[in-house]
């Protein structure tokens, strides 16, 4: 029995469903270009057997334990790590059995889609995941994953992946990158700049970050002018590793062009730990403007993902760390929070800022007509939370009334989860060919023009935006 239903996605009334179909067809075996994710670059360096099925699934998602955690079962018996070493469940069978046990929470949901895509498309799994076939499936996943075919190379030139991005700090050494090149293999491995531990005062041990900055640059990171050169230095590091953009994970989209002076007034407060919650957002917003103005020298694209109220839980935060489900959406202005970036750079050609949301009301309020205007300007894809059918076709029936398709740049996975890599991507192309469709059935696109689009939206505007 297939997990998979082969319309899905697609609109019910039979000539639309039939159009959208057929776009589909047209792109569905088209490349996959990840401009943007979380995947380990050590997985595509060293080429070793994933561990074992909940090491793939489970421990690492955060999609996953979140849904779980919500329903009372602690991250602990997940195999989620402590920071401070404490026990957590080491036996793979067992964390597996709880997942499967509690699959049935995932029903309607995005996760659900991705991981049944995993199992049918992947590892050829045809029956439901739940309590009685936990361990059936956990064996078959285990012995497929002792297999030559299923190391992380071979799975990514199974997933016709042309290239994907991982994202690393300002402060790492891109080793596994070094070795990817040196290994002689043909997949292309790229990194993207993410600086937030050098550019946000409130991240965690900030200062001593910046230090650091300075001892792998050679430059000094104690002055204004030696911590912008820094950044340069860095920015030129990544790029010789591949890098086509940067990426700035921030609370608000709050932007300021300061003058040098107050810039480096509010630098040394921040080395100093002095500066109080309204100093640091300014400061974040002042570093944004400044790396778009590198950005106009160096070439790399940036992107900004604000919005999100980042370790909600201080105990999830304490106990397991960043990034383990407890990132909340809040409300999120545009107009105001980016006019000083924009009057400072948002005429520049050759310049691209792409913008992402976690702020569905602010589509068709402030995003879109802000990239159907500015020319630097374009819209990131559904991000994160909206990662799913209903946020796609959300996106696309109050974007592109105003700012278009060719103001968007495609799709991405933005995932840790290596194996949901294909599945979110089929999700796109499926919800896209259903948009369209629905725009030939109603009179609004030509139908030689959808196919056009289509092919854009999945291949020719992601590589474009993303210089690739």
């Amino acid at each position: 029995m297939a997990l998979l239903d082969e319309d899905r996605l697609f609109p019910v009334e039979p000539r639309t469903r039939g159009l959208a179909r057929d776009i589909y067809r047209t792109i569905r075996d088209l490349p996959i270009v990840s401009p943007h994710g979380h995947t380990d670059p050590a997985w595509f360096a060293l080429n070793e057997p994933f561990p074992d099925p909940a090491e793939l699934f489970v421990v690492p998602d955060h999609y996953v334990f979140r849904m779980l955690c919500s329903q009372g079962i602690p991250l602990t018996e997940l195999g989620v790590p402590r920071v401070d070493g404490g026990t957590s469940e080491r036996d793979p069978r067992r964390i597996w059995q709880l997942f499967a046990d509690n699959f049935y929470l995932f029903r309607g949901t995005p996760s659900a889609l991705w991981l049944n895509h995993a199992f049918q498309e992947v590892f050829g799994i045809d029956e439901p995941l739940g309590p009685q076939t936990a361990t059936r499936i956990y064996d078959h996943i285990a012995d497929c994953l002792a297999r030559p075919q299923f190391r992380p190379r071979a799975l990514f030139d199974r997933f016709n992946i042309e290239v994907i991005a991982t994202t690393e700090s300002a402060l790492d050494p891109l080793e596994h990158h070094r070795t990817i090149r040196a290994s002689g293999w043909g997949g292309r491995v790229i990194t993207a700049y993410r600086p937030d531990a050098v550019i946000d005062p409130e991240f965690e041990g900030f200062a001593a970050n910046v230090a650091r900055l300075g001892e792998i640059t050679g430059e000094d990171t104690t002055s204004w002018h030696g911590y912008l050169d820094a950044h340069r230095a860095r920015r030129a590091f990544f790029k010789q590793h591949g890098a086509t953009s940067t990426d700035h994970g921030t609370p608000s989209a709050r932007t300021e062009d300061l003058s040098p002076t107050e810039a480096a007034g509010l630098f040394d407060k921040a080395l100093a730990g002095r500066c109080t919650a309204e100093e640091a957002d300014r400061f974040r917003g002042h570093m944004l403007t400044e790396m778009a103005r590198m950005s106009l020298d160096d070439g790399l694209v940036m992107q900004i993902h604000p919005g999100a109220f980042r370790n909600h839980s201080p105990a999830v935060m304490t106990r397991h760390g960043r990034d383990k489900g407890f990132d909340v959406p809040t409300r999120t202005d545009y107009v105001r929070a980016l006019k000083p970036l924009l009057d400072a750079v948002g005429h520049e050609p050759g310049l691209t800022i792409i913008l992402f949301t976690l702020d569905e009301t602010s589509y068709a309020r402030e995003l879109a007509p802000l990239a159907g205007a500015y020319p630097v300007l374009r819209l990131g894809p559904p991000w994160w939370f909206h990662d799913s059918a209903e946020g796609m076709r959300r996106f696309r029936e109050m974007a592109t009334e105003t700012a278009g398709f060719y103001n968007t740049v495609g799709f991405n996975d933005d995932t840790r989860a290596f194996c949901s890599i294909p599945a979110r991507h089929d999700v796109a192309r499926r919800s896209d060919a259903a948009f369209l469709a629905t725009l030939v059935a109603t009179g609004r696109l030509g139908e030689g023009e959808a196919y056009e689009v289509a092919r854009d939206l999945t291949y020719t505007l992601v590589k474009a935006a993303y210089r690739l």
